[in-house]
């Protein structure tokens, strides 16, 4: 990334270089060989790194240096050369015309991309960095540029009845999911705070997931459901209760880097399909010592392929990376530096940009203070 700026200063002057380029070209070739068409390309190269005045300053450029060239090699014809002269001109305006282009695609972009991040702040708030003693880190990858929010979702909440969390992705892409989205937020956060246990907690989201879906038409309104991981802490961080519908299952990182995936017991299916059967919601309960990490993830993580077509493990590459990082800094990392590692591993893993929106919820519950002043320097 620190080359950027340097070559955001070098590239304007690549037009300037193809006309000395065609100067050069010229001189060192028989009379017979014209660099007209090299000087024509100047303007083009032009169009996406000047300013339409520059484009113009380079068109003018290229006319007056084809025209010295003729005169240097003795081969001027005012007819031969006003032909020349007008096509560089022509280009020039073409050029221009395709940077203003360019611009008014860029301002629209802009505005696009702001309002998405301003649907995103109210639909996907980010979470607050800590609840308590409990530290927080999210991220939301979008596999498209302009789409920064999708059916993924992620929501923190102090409640009542202790810190409560959903990591989920609905079916479906666009508005529809969106909108999935903010209903499945807000189901969680007014049941967080109403429903005294997980089970009632998820039956509260069922039925109104199930009320939403009558409201829709075609596939929403059949086959709409979301696949769900919610978490809650007892008060003093010492166990974590959890009820997977459907959902990827967790990591559960320990201080020494080592992982434990918190695969269900009992499998239970997505939110929002309880019309197709009747589905208990078991509670599974682990110990989460100090210094011990839940990472909660949607399937853009889980099925992310390499060329080879071979899914991104979670459970065998985050270990290796936490233990990589303790190695290197001796401490472990933070939650925000965990996602970060995540999601650059994924992107590595599949070759570049993500293949499906990724949610990524990271929640750490620190050592005591004593035990991080006795550990050895």
């Amino acid at each position: 990334m620190r080359v950027l700026p340097v070559w955001s200063q070098v590239r304007r002057w690549v037009p300037a270089v193809v006309i000395a380029l065609a100067a050069l070209v010229d001189l060192l070739t028989p009379p017979s060989m014209s660099s007209a068409p090299l000087l024509a390309v100047a303007p083009v190269t032009a169009v996406s790194l000047l300013s339409p005045a520059g484009i113009v300053g380079i068109g003018l450029a290229a006319m007056v240096v084809q025209t010295g060239l003729a005169f240097v090699d003795g081969t001027y014809d005012w007819q031969g050369d006003a032909v020349v002269q007008i096509t560089l001109a022509a280009v020039t305006v073409l050029a221009v015309g395709l940077n203003r282009s360019l611009r008014t695609q860029h301002v629209s972009a802009n505005r696009a991309r702001y309002a998405a991040e301003v649907a995103q702040r109210a639909v996907l708030p980010n979470p607050p960095s800590r609840l308590g003693d409990l530290r927080i880190a999210a991220r939301y990858v979008p596999a498209e540029d302009m789409a920064l929010i999708g059916g993924d979702l992620y929501v923190m909440q102090e409640t009542p009845f202790g810190v409560r969390a959903m990591v989920g992705d609905v079916r479906g892409k666009g508005l529809s999911a969106v909108t999935a989205v903010s209903v499945d937020i807000g189901v969680f956060r007014y049941a967080a705070d109403h429903e005294p246990d997980l089970p009632a907690l998820v039956d509260c989201m069922e039925e109104a997931l199930l009320r939403e879906g009558q409201r829709r038409e075609g596939l929403d309104a059949t086959e709409g459901f979301t696949t769900a991981l919610i978490v809650e802490f007892a008060e003093d961080l010492s166990q974590v209760h959890i009820v997977n519908r459907g959902h990827p299952a967790p990591l559960l990182l320990y201080a020494d880097g080592q992982a434990r995936v918190l695969e269900p017991e009992e499998e239970a299916p997505p939110l929002g399909i309880a019309a197709l059967g009747g589905w208990t919601s078991p509670v599974e309960t682990y110990s989460f010592p100090p210094g011990a990490m839940l990472v909660c993830f949607t399937d853009g993580v889980t099925e992310a392929r390499d060329p080879a077509g071979v899914f991104y493990d979670p459970a065998d590459r985050v270990p290796r990376m936490m233990q990589s990082y303790l190695r290197q800094t001796g401490h472990s990392p933070e939650p925000a530096t965990v996602l970060d590692l995540l999601a650059r591993d994924v992107s590595r893993h599949s070759g570049g940009a993500p293949q499906d929106d990724q949610a990524l919820l990271a929640l750490h519950r620190p050592r005591p203070v004593q035990d991080l002043l006795a550990r050895p320097l």
